[in-house]
């Protein structure tokens, strides 16, 4: 499919959190092998909120592991703040993934022994350092969790459970540099409406209020609807954009892409 509407790569360049520069990803090799990124040029600028959307096997979530430096790919460039991953050894890349990125899925990835205070102050524990009591605190206050702070998982809502792993990934940026980037893979995939519609709230006010780069994969409509701008991707490519609408246009838009496909 032939992309539409898509802003063209000199229009993405400038202000970057994150710029993927034609990147291709190619699983297998010989008349087996399938293309699941086909020359991708796409910028996520600082303090924006992009939802990811497209048929299943699309290419969304082989572009949010690219994106996210979880996945190195066949050719082309994926850079974070400018700093070019392709280079980075897994060492490196490791550590500006802990320093300077955040991740929310769909499960939560919480560790079920610990208390969500506890799993908050996790990646601080495994780069080596101390968490203050106040960083911990702060982290959950801002996704409204501060008092749930002695709970383990099982005591806690699918909807609260997201909220602390929210809050493990903004613990991250109290001492890390260059911008602050959150790649969710459908965090809202697991809850009921009125707990989604809190998570998409508390994202939302995330890059509002603090500037949060938020780069989100969904499926839903009503999730996509808080984001910035909606990028569509169809076989590998991209296939069209939409700046902030509702859920109503958005579905109307999946749906005829889903049609020509």
């Amino acid at each position: 499919m032939a992309p539409t509407d898509v802003t063209s790569p000199t229009q993405t360049i400038s202000g970057q959190a994150v710029l993927l520069d034609a990147v291709r990803v190619v699983y297998g090799t010989g008349p087996g092998a399938v293309t699941a990124l086909d020359g991708v040029t796409l910028g996520f600028g600082q303090g924006t909120f992009t939802a990811v959307m497209g048929p299943s096997g699309s290419g969304k979530s082989t572009l949010l592991h690219c994106a996210a430096g979880l996945d190195r790919p066949t050719s082309g460039t994926v850079s974070i703040g400018g700093t070019d991953l392709g280079p980075l050894s897994e060492k490196a890349l490791t550590l500006l993934r802990r320093e300077r990125i955040g991740f929310v899925f769909q499960d939560y990835n919480l560790v079920d022994a610990l208390t969500a205070a506890e799993n908050v102050a996790l990646p601080l524990r495994l780069a080596g350092r101390r968490p203050g009591r106040g960083e911990v605190r702060d982290a959950l206050a801002q996704v409204g969790m501060d008092r749930r702070a002695g709970h383990r998982p099982a005591e806690l809502s699918g909807g609260e459970r997201q909220r602390v792993a929210i809050a493990r990934t903004l613990i991250t940026r109290s001492g890390g540099s260059g911008p602050a980037v959150l790649f969710a893979d459908e965090p809202t995939g697991a809850l009921d409406r009125a707990a989604s519609r809190v998570v998409m709230e508390l994202l939302r006010t995330l890059v509002d209020a603090h500037g949060q780069t938020v780069v989100m994969v969904t499926h839903d409509p009503a999730a996509a609807a808080y984001a910035d701008r909606v990028v569509l991707l169809a076989d590998g490519r991209l296939a069209g954009e939409l700046g902030r609408s509702t859920a109503a246009g958005i579905a109307a838009r999946m749906a005829l892409l889903e049609e020509a496909c």
